[in-house]
């Protein structure tokens, strides 16, 4: 068989398709691991430069910002330069913004950890969705519903960073030192791993350029106005809410709830990204069996129970319990609302960036404004209120069914492969 018959031209495709898979995988566990990075330090930092509660809720709601500034344009900038030199450009200024904010934390200044998250979540924002638009070209690429295990691998990234934060705490690394050598790192990695994601055609290249001329400010701006669009962003909004709102406040709430050392709140933190991890790689079994509206729910269910059973319970080892199941509530809202944004390919830049700023509001500003509530009823009664978004996000996961989907298959389970 020569490289220029059918079967060969499948073989190639499969092959970049692997390839691009593993390479998306590697990205997602970096960005995991240099975020988680960041959170497991949260507790040294408020101590390092005393902050009460309502100024660390003020002082993340300030950097979250900076993604909100960036979600809403990012959708134009693939479409203009594509998913590699986006995700590389979102991650220098990832890593730049960091640099900023651990200086901050070095000279005690409030206000330049700030301004440093706002550049981070910039970067961190667009990096996020540069990745999950590789990853769906990917998914469509191989035929299957793998997008769970993309944000698995952010998962793992995640596990290992909160450890190695952990274990940065316990020797005593200073927080600068830990997190320059960290974005470092990241930044070296993202050149090397984005040399995998799958190639371009020129023909691809031609309808971007023609994408690009013809969806201007006023084309992206009618994806806002699309009814199922934004009904997936308000599952993502829940699905982000849910994991931000772990992301920055568990590691408190359980050294604050149960006067534990720091090293005991990391540890929290480390069994709900676990429980997050193992549930996303279930995923893609449980979305080809169930479908996708289906398994929305069992999630949603299973992030109300374990939110209660976290924030109400007397004593650590219930709590833990609670934190698993709401792990495993948290896990699937964000990669499946990604995927039911990027359904049509050649609207998926502009879904996914609606999606994606509707998610990150959630992910990014819902926390802070949560520090503001927990300086008032503590970090673990604060975090009742995100059964709120939960309900909702409850009442509108019919619309994540996959487009196109036939009658008879209400619940959008995918075929086989």
């Amino acid at each position: 068989m020569t490289p220029s018959e059918p079967g060969a031209a499948v073989s190639v495709q499969s092959v970049h398709a692997r390839r691009g898979a593993a390479a998306v995988f590697a990205t997602f566990v970096l960005n995991g691991f240099t975020f988680a990075n960041w959170l497991a330090r949260i507790p040294t930092i408020r101590d390092e430069l005393g902050l009460r509660p309502e100024q660390l809720g003020l002082i993340i709601l300030l950097g979250s910002l900076g993604s909100l500034t960036a979600l809403p344009v990012t959708g134009r900038i693939l479409v203009q330069i594509g998913a590699v030199r986006t995700v590389i450009a979102a991650s220098v200024v990832a890593a730049a913004g960091l640099v900023v904010a651990v200086t901050g934390v070095a000279q005690i200044n409030p206000l330049l950890v700030g301004a440093g998250l706002f550049l981070s979540t910039m970067g961190i924002g667009a990096w996020d969705v540069g990745m999950n638009f590789e990853g769906a070209r990917v998914e469509q690429a191989l035929g299957r519903a793998i997008m769970p295990w993309f944000h698995g691998g952010f998962s793992i990234g995640t596990v290992l960073g909160a450890a190695a934060g952990g274990l940065a705490i316990r020797l005593a690394v200073p927080v600068p030192t830990h997190m320059l050598v960290v974005v470092g790192a990241a930044v070296v990695l993202v050149v090397v791993m984005t040399r995998g994601y799958l190639p371009e055609t020129p023909e691809q290249r031609r309808a971007a350029a023609v994408q690009g001329e013809h969806h201007g400010t006023r084309s992206y701006l009618r994806f806002w106005l699309e009814p199922r669009t934004l009904m997936v962003g308000l599952v993502v909004l829940a699905a982000a809410l849910t994991e931000g709102a772990a992301n920055d406040w568990l590691a408190l709430a359980v050294i604050d709830g149960f006067e534990t050392p720091n090293e005991t709140g990391a540890f929290g933190l480390t069994v709900f990204l676990t429980a997050m991890t193992v549930m996303r790689f279930l995923g893609t079994f449980l979305l080809d069996r169930f479908g996708r509206v289906v398994v929305l729910r069992l999630c949603t269910g299973l992030a109300i129970v374990g939110l209660l059973v976290f924030t109400l319970s007397p004593t650590l080892p219930l709590a833990l319990i609670g934190a698993v199941l709401w792990g495993m509530g948290a896990a699937l809202g964000f990669p499946v609302g990604m995927s039911a944004a990027s359904d049509d390919p050649a609207k998926a830049a502009g879904r996914l960036s609606v999606v994606a700023t509707i998610g990150y509001t959630a992910f990014l500003v819902g926390p802070g404004l949560l520090g503001l509530l927990a300086s008032h009823v503590g970090y673990r009664h604060a975090l009742l209120a995100i059964l709120v978004p939960l309900v909702v996000g409850l009442l509108v996961i019919p619309a994540a069914r996959p487009l196109g989907r036939p009658a008879e298959d209400p619940d959008g389970a995918a075929p086989a492969a």
